[in-house]
C-alpha cells in the first residue's frame, strides 16, 4: 500500500527531519510513505476562516485519485496503536491501493476537507504543531508495520 503524508506546511526542524529520517527507510517495500509539503503562503490578511477555506481548496485538488483518506484532527477518533494497526491493515486487504494523511495548518481543516475523509484520526487530544503531527504520525505508522510484520519493537 503506497501511503502519502499531505501537510499544509513545510518542515524546517532538524529534528523532526532527523526523525523522519530515523523511521522511513525502515518501512519494507509493502509499506510505502511519501511525505508531501504544499508550502502554501497564506496571506496575512485573511481571517483564519479564510486561510482555512484557501488551504482546503489547495487540499482538495491533491486528494483526488486516493483510494482512501485520513484527516488527522483533534476532534477525531482515537486509537491505540495496535487499533491504527488494524486499520492500516484491513484497508490494505480490502484492495486499497493507496492512502493519503493529510495534516491542515494552523487552524485546522476545512469542513470540506472533513467531508471528504474516509476517516477522521486524532493523535491527541494535545494540540500539536504540524510539523510534530508529521513525526508523531510517521512513527506511529512504522509501528503499525512492525505490529503487521510481528517485528520486535511495540511493547
Amino acid at each position: 500500500m503506497k501511503i502519502t503524508v499531505l501537510s499544509v506546511g513545510k518542515v524546517r526542524q532538524k529534528f523532526v527531519l532527523e526523525g523522519e529520517s530515523e523511521y522511513l527507510p525502515r518501512l519494507g517495500a509493502g509499506f510505502s510513505v511519501e511525505l508531501r509539503e504544499l508550502g502554501l503562503d497564506i496571506p496575512e490578511s485573511l481571517s483564519p476562516a479564510e486561510a482555512k477555506e484557501k488551504e482546503g481548496r489547495v487540499l482538495l485538488e491533491k486528494l483526488e485519485g486516493f483510494d482512501y483518506v485520513v484527516s488527522l484532527d483533534q476532534h477525531g477518533k482515537q486509537l491505540t496503536s495496535e487499533e491504527f494497526s488494524t486499520m492500516l491493515q484491513d484497508r490494505r486487504n480490502s484492495g486499497k491501493r493507496s492512502a493519503c494523511f493529510v495534516i491542515g495548518g494552523a487552524y485546522g481543516l476545512s469542513e470540506k476537507v472533513r467531508q471528504r475523509s474516509d476517516y477522521i484520526l486524532s493523535l491527541s487530544k494535545l494540540t500539536f504543531p504540524h510539523q510534530l503531527t508529521r513525526l508523531v504520525l510517521v512513527e506511529q505508522l512504522y509501528r503499525a508495520y512492525t505490529l503487521m510484520q510481528g517485528i520486535r519493537y511495540h511493547k
